[in-house]
């Protein structure tokens, strides 16, 4: 199985992105499907997750990030709105089975 994720870029504070990630490979559904980022100097963090109908988010990103998942794709999303200096990052998808798996990272970057 393999996670492939794009979307990321540069763009400047106030502005969206949305970050897609697609598995590939012998699926038979996720469990927890999400997206964690990490900036230098600092942990891998969780940003948003998404498993059995329900979400979460970090603090810092409520009511600006909302994560979506389609299963029949094998694919979750992530839509950033309002974005800030502070979520730069690289952000790197993840699903879980009984196994884990990580995508590559894909580089968000935000301007002031």
């Amino acid at each position: 199985v393999q996670l492939q994720a794009s979307g990321g870029g540069l763009v400047q504070a106030g502005g969206s992105l949305m970050l897609s990630c697609a598995a590939s490979g012998r699926i038979f559904g996720f469990n927890f499907m999400g997206w964690f980022r990490q900036s230098p100097g600092k942990e891998r963090e969780l940003v948003a997750g998404t498993a059995g109908g329900e979400t979460k988010y970090h603090d810092s990103v409520k009511g600006r990030f909302t994560i979506s998942r389609d299963n029949a794709k094998n694919t979750v999303y992530l839509q950033m709105n309002n974005l800030k200096p502070g979520d730069t990052a690289i952000y790197y998808c993840y699903a879980d089975t009984i196994k884990r798996y990580w995508g590559q990272g894909t580089q968000v970057t935000v301007s002031s």
